[in-house]
């Protein structure tokens, strides 16, 4: 075996001297960049939240007094509240409507998922037609 200075020879020695390191701060690493990504509103576009069971809001204009229950995702734009209940208008890609629930808890900006049935809201003024489609959660 040939001989090396201390210094080469020290040198030889480091990889497994460094090895448990680099696998404690990959580790680390990984543990935080998940829980940062765990702890936020990080979300993946066009993934829902729960499933394929959701309905564009685009297609509850169609069937305005259908009674069916629906669920519906997006994010809340305004509130509005009620005696007992409080209104909130949910917009996705496709839409705009208003839900009415009993949640307080409801904050513009929020992205809610609601399970609902779909009503409709005659509103004759002059000989016109300005019903809006609603979703009254259940």
């Amino acid at each position: 075996m040939p001989k090396f200075s201390p210094r080469v020879s020290f040198m030889l020695q480091a990889p497994k001297f460094y090895l448990p390191f680099t696998v404690f701060h990959l580790g680390l690493t990984y543990f935080l960049v998940a829980g940062l990504i765990s702890c936020s509103n990080f979300s993946f576009s066009g993934i829902n939240a729960i499933g394929a069971n959701v309905t564009p809001i685009r297609e509850l204009r169609s069937q305005p007094d259908s009674n069916t229950t629906v669920y519906i995702q997006g994010k809340v734009e305004k509130i509005a509240p009620l005696l007992k209940k409080q209104a909130y208008l949910v917009k996705d890609e496709t839409g705009k409507i208003w839900a009415i629930t009993n949640q307080t808890n409801v904050q513009v900006g929020d992205q809610v998922v609601i399970k609902g049935q779909i009503r409709y809201r005659s509103i004759p003024i002059a000989g016109k037609e300005y019903g809006e489609v609603y979703i009254e959660e259940k």
